[in-house]
């Protein structure tokens, strides 16, 4: 590292959640970018080989999932694989069909969910869509996250060897650290929103060089605001269709940064707000011309929500120094069982890594980078905590800064102890500096043991969170009923509603209706929406009174007690999901379900392939319950 970077200089470069262009500095302390770095933009060998190193690694995480395509399931995903891949699967269905994708009545019906208000990512759902017709949307699933994982390392490699290091070694132990760290991994499992994340240093890159620029007073050539405009409101529009939740994450974190960077230089900080804020505005017009239609439909459409209670969701103190489950920590050294769930994982940094990272930064605290980095990684490790700080899932009583924060809007749906993911590139950010610097000293002198003992503890805070290959397990068949589309016979303009019908515990009608080719809807199934008037969102459908009864004779394997009232209820519950048929198949507790719906209904079921049915249409028509318990 230059002598400029440690110094109290006013160099004005800035940062993301995370970095900061800090490679040369003028006399004047005005940064310059090295031809060197104008010709990265050309992909030299070097950086390919470091793109296919991080394709590598990815494929190799989700090699059990590629190795079966057709019946492999992540099994920690819990359902979210499959609601996930319902989301790509209806995405190129409607975009085939010419219907607008960004609401559907494929499930929830005949309410409807809003897929702008979940987390659809048309920005590669709509892309996607060949692959998704041609290879099946499980396809598209490990796609995304294996190139999510890549791609997201090999940007904030770029970022790094452009803006912040010389030494390659450096930028690629930082890219790595961002495409592979825990939270990453574990998100791995099921959320390709938090997996596809490229985008986020590209924008950083973009604003990096507009500070730059304003903070060195140059004259802006011709049309330069603009095209900068619009290249950020195209990003930002795009990274909108990717995943909103990281994107909000990252811009509080990348203020915060700029806040601590600029602090010791108010007047550097007020030029650069005056010479940047207009492109900012255009930039802002640009990205609301574009996602426009979209957030109207997700925050006004129909099904949308304005808030959801998700509960106390934050980080245990554990979970900041244990070693993640998918890591060979975690296979050596497991922790007690302090996560949220396993693809929530967000911190799990281990304490060999957050002593590397403490001592580092206190070591380079007079470095301005490494300092907002620092304040970035303690805040957002804070914020993730939760309202109320807990130790092995017991609270302490302890209120913590959120408790304010889930009161402001669209931060109250954010997941708190994701609010830790922001400390994922600025953690990287301090390893990359501190791996810089040993490099050059080693430059300079072989036999200096520093640089030895930096990569020493390197690779001892690094070792225990090699990710392993995420477990995957064989998903039982779709049945015949379904797969072979012997389902269209039985279905008019109505619903199919399983027994029970789909939700958030048992999500897989979902991949059944999918594979029949969304010949029909579904009562019931996997999303976001509104309950009530109060437009506050849930996960899955609002409580039916049929539904609780089908799922409690499941869960306990006795038939419930069932009287005139209940029928009634049952009789509204049809007529409100416009039902068809009730379709049983093979399943936990079948026969105690057969009966439950045959005395509900007052007639026996048929036999179809491997399913067992009640046509309900002239039942729902004529509005009389059946004659009497098991009568046929």
């Amino acid at each position: 590292m230059t002598q400029a970077q440690d110094a109290e200089t006013d160099l004005p470069a800035e940062s993301a959640t995370v970095a900061i262009a800090t490679k040369e500095a003028t006399a004047t302390g005005v940064l310059t970018t090295p031809a060197r770095t104008r010709r990265l933009s050309r992909l030299p060998l070097a950086d390919l080989l470091v793109c296919a190193g991080y394709l590598a690694l990815a494929a190799t995480v989700l090699s059990g999932q590629w190795r079966d395509t057709d019946n492999g399931y992540l099994i920690k995903s819990g359902q979210d694989q499959t609601m996930w891949e319902w989301f790509f699967a209806v995405t190129a269905h409607s975009v085939a069909a010419l219907h607008n994708p960004l609401g559907t009545d494929l499930q929830n019906f005949p309410a409807g969910v809003n897929m702008m208000a979940n987390t659809a990512m048309f920005g590669v759902g709509v892309p996607l869509t060949p692959v998704t017709l041609l290879f099946g949307p499980t396809v598209t699933f490990v796609l995304v996250l294996t190139l999510g994982l890549a791609g997201t390392a090999f940007a904030w490699y770029r970022l790094f060897v452009r803006e912040l290091v010389r030494s390659r070694v450096a930028a690629v132990i930082g890219g790595l650290f961002c495409g592979f760290a825990p939270g990453m991994i574990s998100h791995a499992n099921a959320h390709p929103n938090f997996v596809l994340l490229l985008l986020l240093p590209i924008i950083a890159g973009l604003l990096i060089r507009m500070a730059r620029r304003a903070a060195a007073a140059e004259r802006e050539r011709p049309g330069g605001r603009v095209r900068d405009a619009a290249v950020l409101g195209l990003l930002v529009a795009t990274q909108i269709a990717l995943g909103e939740e990281p994107l909000l994450i990252f811009a509080i974190a990348f203020g915060l940064f700029g806040i601590v960077y600029y602090a010791h230089a108010p007047r550097t900080a007020l030029r650069v707000t005056r010479v940047v804020a207009p492109t900012f505005a255009l930039a802002a017009v640009i990205t609301l011309a574009l996602a426009e239609i979209p957030l109207w439909w997700q925050f006004f459409g129909p099904q949308s929500y304005r808030s959801i209670d998700h509960g106390p969701m934050g980080n245990d103190l554990e979970a900041l120094v244990q070693f993640p489950s998918e890591s060979l920590g975690g296979v050596f050294a497991p922790g007690a069982n302090v996560a949220i769930n396993p693809t929530e994982q967000n911190a799990y940094f281990g304490w060999p890594l957050l002593l590397l990272v403490v001592f580092t930064v206190g070591m380079l605290w007079r470095d301005r980078v490494v300092r907002a980095a620092g304040v970035v990684i303690a805040v957002f490790g804070l914020l993730s905590l939760g309202a109320v700080a807990t130790i092995g899932k017991q609270p302490t009583g302890i209120n913590l800064p959120w408790r304010w924060a889930e009161h402001v809007p669209l931060l109250n749906t954010v997941l708190e102890s994701r609010m830790s993911m922001a400390a994922i590139p600025a953690i990287a950010v301090v390893l990359a500096l501190a791996s810089d610097r040993a490099v050059g000293t080693w430059t300079q002198s072989a036999v200096d043991w520093k640089p030895l003992a930096w990569f020493a503890a390197l690779t001892g805070a690094l070792l225990p969170l090699i990710p392993t290959i995420l477990p995957v397990v064989e998903r039982p068949p779709t049945p015949d009923f379904f797969a072979d589309g012997a389902v269209r016979r039985y279905v008019g303009d109505g619903s199919v509603v399983l027994v029970p019908p789909p939700r958030p515990p048992d999500a897989r009608a979902l991949r059944w209706q999918a594979d029949a080719g969304f010949t029909f809807p579904l009562a019931g199934g996997y999303f976001v929406g509104p309950t009530g008037t109060s437009k506050k969102g849930i996960y899955g459908p609002e409580a039916r009174p049929t539904t609780a009864l089908l799922v409690q004779a499941q869960d306990t394997g006795v038939v419930p007690p069932i009287d005139a009232g209940v029928r009634t209820r049952a009789l509204d519950d049809l007529r409100f999901w416009q039902a068809d048929v009730l379709v049983l198949p093979a399943t936990k507790n079948g026969e105690v379900l057969r009966e439950t719906v045959t005395q509900l209904l007052g007639f026996t079921p048929t036999r179809v392939e491997d399913v067992w049915l009640w046509d309900v249409h002239s039942l729902r028509a004529s509005g009389a319950v059946g004659i009497t318990p098991g009568g046929s």
